[in-house]
């Protein structure tokens, strides 16, 4: 008998989401994901909304920090999509653009950051890599012993 609760069979780059910051962070973030070569890949931008509160940056300015971070990925990728997503909570973002796009992994680079500055934004990355659905694959930094 078979399972109807097994994942479907993919190739784990067929379709790669690729959450980026800014212009610098989407360069740095698509060229560590270049030697992997992946079939497919969207390029996310999360605009954090303030959820009653004012948001971190105006609409417009956020959009255009999200086009630029996408004309970087595209130096790189020329072919890759792109997905705003507008939320609070930047990884439920995340997850809920693997669905909306498609997408067979995350990638990411682990953002700049001491302990505590990541312990005071409740350390995403480790959400992310704990909570997700689809496989995280952590891209290395350039530079980096630890």
């Amino acid at each position: 008998m078979t399972s109807t609760n097994q994942p479907e069979e993919r190739d784990l780059l067929d379709h790669v989401l690729l959450p980026v910051a800014h212009e610098e962070d989407a360069l740095a973030t698509a060229r560590a994901l270049e030697p992997y070569r992946p079939e497919r890949v969207t390029a996310l931008h999360v605009v954090e909304k303030g959820g009653g509160t004012p948001d971190k940056s105006p609409v417009e300015q956020s959009e255009e920090l999200a086009a630029e971070s996408y004309a970087a990925v595209r130096t790189v990728f020329p072919d890759a999509d792109d997905h705003t997503a507008y939320a609070r909570d930047v990884v439920e973002a995340i997850f809920d653009a693997v669905d909306e796009v498609g997408a067979s992994a995350i990638a990411y680079r682990s953002r700049d950051g001491n302990r505590l500055l990541q312990f005071l934004s409740g350390d995403l990355s480790l959400k992310l890599v704990t909570k997700s659905h689809v496989p995280v694959i952590a891209l290395p930094r350039e530079g980096s012993t630890e």
